[in-house]
């Protein structure tokens, strides 16, 4: 399983441009077995079982990093808040807070989970559209940095219960800009017709600045907006960032409103395939920082500090998630059938967004990629597909599939369709692998059932 079972070799070996999607510690040794962080992927399918997600420690900790100097060697004032939604267990959290990253949660579980690592509660921030008022009392009590308000009914209840609690707590109010940012409609988050935010366009936004400021147990430190994800575009950001600026100085000379801080949210692209073209950190921290600094100073507004809110750009392409090959059915002039111990279950995305991956052979990664094929799931749903139409190496069962960027949604999202359960999970880093969360049992399926 360590780097020295094998002799690792170049991967400039393999002529298969896939390899770009996997960890940045991707190698191949010998035999033509995918290695990650030192580790040979199919060893790590015998010894923790299939499916199988691993993460990569050095990707990971070179994203959240990537992330802090590409935005504050261009706008200093500048926090980097993890999106948990993404994927949050103890394990990556703890990263998180080793590298100095922020939280953004969604739910008192998140919440309950940061809250069992230590993480610095200052750093946290509680988004979400509809917080529960146990949710929002766990929040008061633990003392969290910031609570991202969406709706009317949320600015009371949390004004009211912070009252009860002789607290004062500090909140952004979340902007809707109607703007759309040309991803799947399923995850845009910022048009007009949305269940997130206050509408800019409606004369809401500004009625919630307005009660905001007289709540006597809230500080509004400033305004948040979030367009959707993933977002493959700068453009969106740079209109929604204009809509929301002027809309802040509009704020400030009719209610007194001072910027102090300014979230345009996350939802940043990644590559899932390899014909697929996204801008890089770099180029999304250029256009946003830009369009802050130039507009506040062109509006007469103080730059605010600025917090983004990256997840599946954090921790997608340091996931990889690893199938063993079952039955195989061609269907003559219609299809290969690939079969995999895994599917909808594990990464329902392709099944809800039309989502797509790429694939490898783990213990082929060496051999031609000569047939075309479509990975499908055991589970007992024709809409159980993986990966439609994609080439892969001559196949047998028992082959071990690799696909990646698979780190970020999969598990999160995971469910226990068809009594399965969920698959183990597995942090490698310099030869080492160590499981961050065991495979569920059938006997943890039945564990909750009183009768």
């Amino acid at each position: 399983m360590s780097a020295d079972s094998h002799d690792v070799v170049s991967m400039r070996q393999n002529h298969s441009p896939k390899l770009s999607l996997f960890p940045l510690t991707k190698g191949i040794d010998n035999s033509g077995h995918l290695h990650i962080g030192g580790c040979d992927c199919v060893e790590l399918a015998k010894k923790f079982g299939t499916p199988l997600y691993i993460f990569d420690d050095v990707t990971l900790r070179s994203r959240c990093r990537e992330f802090k100097s590409e935005f504050t060697r261009r706008y200093p004032n500048t926090s980097i808040v993890y999106a948990a939604k993404a994927f949050l267990n103890k394990a990556i959290a703890t990263i998180l807070k080793e590298e100095g990253m922020g939280l953004d949660v969604v739910s008192g579980g998140e919440l309950s989970l940061a809250q069992s690592v230590d993480f610095p509660r200052e750093n946290v921030h509680f988004n979400g559209n509809n917080k529960t008022a146990d949710e929002l009392k766990l929040a008061l009590n633990w003392g969290i940095g910031r609570i991202v308000v969406d709706n009317f009914d949320e600015l009371e209840l949390l004004n009211s219960l912070a009252g009860k609690m002789g607290l004062r707590q500090a909140v952004l109010l979340r902007l809707n800009p109607g703007v759309d940012p040309h991803t799947h409609r399923h995850t845009a988050t910022g048009i007009l017709d949305s269940k997130f935010g206050f509408p800019l366009a409606t004369g809401q936004a500004e009625a919630a600045v307005a009660k905001a400021m007289a709540a006597s147990n809230l500080e509004l430190a400033g305004l948040h907006f979030h367009l959707g994800s993933p977002i493959p575009d700068i453009s969106p950001y740079e209109t929604a960032i204009s809509l929301a600026l002027n809309f802040a100085r509009e704020m400030r000379d009719k209610h007194g409103l001072h910027l102090a801080e300014f979230s345009p949210g996350g939802g940043f692209a990644v590559r899932y395939t390899v014909h697929q073209h996204t801008p890089g950190v770099a180029d999304y921290a250029e256009a946003i920082t830009t369009r802050v600094a130039n507009l506040t100073d062109e509006l007469g507004l103080a730059r605010p500090k600025l917090i983004i809110e990256p997840g599946r750009a954090i921790v997608a392409q340091a996931g990889v998630a690893l199938y063993a090959v079952g039955s195989i059915k061609e269907i003559p002039g219609v299809r290969k059938y690939v079969c995999v111990d895994g599917g909808m279950g594990d990464n329902i995305r392709p099944a809800l967004y039309e989502a797509r991956y790429e694939v490898l052979v783990a213990n082929r990664v060496n051999d031609d990629e000569s047939i075309k094929v479509t990975i499908a799931g055991k589970y007992c749903e024709a809409g159980d597909i993986l990966a439609r139409d994609v080439s892969l190496a001559p196949v047998s069962p028992g082959d071990i599939i690799a696909m990646p960027v698979s780190g970020a949604y999969a598990i999160p999202m995971s469910s226990n369709y068809n009594m399965m359960p969920r698959p183990a999970i597995a942090m490698v880093k310099g030869g080492k692998a160590q499981l961050i969360r065991k495979r569920e049992s059938y006997k943890d399926l039945m564990r909750l059932d009183l009768v």
